[in-house]
């Protein structure tokens, strides 16, 4: 019999998170700093067994679900962007760019490896946070696509395909 592969999505209601973020455009444009509410979601493609399951995809949702709590309700800065100077000034974080300077408390604020934090850099960086649990892999996982979105019909999506050499990093 051959082999039969199916794609289970994941899009839950409570896989989103609340950030704060502003987008760079170069070394002397940004956007004012402001909120936006965040939905993730997943695609995960694999064959399906003798039985007529895929995967386990509880533990995916469980995983997507903290992952999107670990974001909630900070303020995000890119500590990759060339475009920023980032400092430590006690409680806040001092951070730089061009003529602005901002002072945000650190117990608000994540300092992500992004070199900016647009839906395309929080895409790649949950999906590589997501292929860090190797328990998740340790079934017969095809393709991982992971989705951000700001807004209805707004996202961008890092897809991960088994055998395929991808920068995560």
């Amino acid at each position: 019999m051959p082999e039969r592969l199916t794609t289970i999505h994941i899009d839950k209601e409570g896989h989103k998170f609340s950030a704060a973020h502003f987008t760079i455009f170069s070394a002397t444009e940004r956007e004012r700093l402001h909120g936006h509410n965040f939905s993730v979601s997943a695609r995960i493609v694999s064959p399906v067994d003798d039985n007529g399951l895929a995967d386990d995809y509880a533990s995916y949702k469980r995983r997507l679900k903290a992952l999107c709590d670990s974001l909630d309700e900070y303020t995000i800065i890119p500590t990759q962007s060339p475009f920023l100077q980032i400092e430590e000034q006690g409680e806040y974080y001092r951070v730089s760019h061009h003529q602005d300077v901002m002072l945000l408390l650190k117990s608000d604020t994540l300092l992500l490896p992004l070199r900016n934090t647009t839906v395309e850099e929080l895409s790649h960086y949950l999906l590589y946070s997501l292929l860090q649990d190797q328990t998740l892999l340790a079934g017969d996982i095809r393709l991982i696509e992971l989705a951000v979105s700001t807004a209805a019909g707004q996202s961008a999506c890092t897809t991960w395909e088994q055998g395929k050499a991808t920068e995560l990093g």
